[in-house]
């Protein structure tokens, strides 16, 4: 089974987000970027490239919520260039089936 991992962070505390994150990461879990973190995107795969026991790869997809997407400059969306670096932009809707996906056994919210 996989854990869908919330992150919510600031650019401050996103490298021991990662880091918490990375102690019980197993391939094919998922990572939800809520709030601002979507924004911080090239530094947590930076932060995610720097941790030894985990290859990107063994990431099943990478996700943010559309509102939070939204509330980003239209030029930030832009240069950052989201849909090429995220699995899918999710509807609130869309957030609250994927917690009760069943190929999720564990859904963890990490914000510190």
């Amino acid at each position: 089974m996989a854990t869908l991992y919330q992150l919510h962070s600031s650019m401050d505390t996103l490298r021991r987000i990662t880091e918490q994150m990375a102690l019980s990461w197993q391939a094919g879990d998922s990572i939800l970027l809520l709030g601002t973190t979507v924004a911080y995107i090239d530094w947590l795969n930076a932060y995610l490239a720097d941790i030894e026991n985990m290859e990107i790869e063994t990431i099943a997809g990478i996700y943010a919520l559309a509102d939070d997407v939204a509330q980003l400059h239209e030029n930030t969306v832009a240069k950052l260039n989201l849909a090429a670096k995220l699995t899918a932009i999710l509807s609130d809707s869309e957030w609250v089936a994927m917690t009760q996906d069943s190929r999720f056994d564990k859904v963890v919210t990490i914000t510190l």
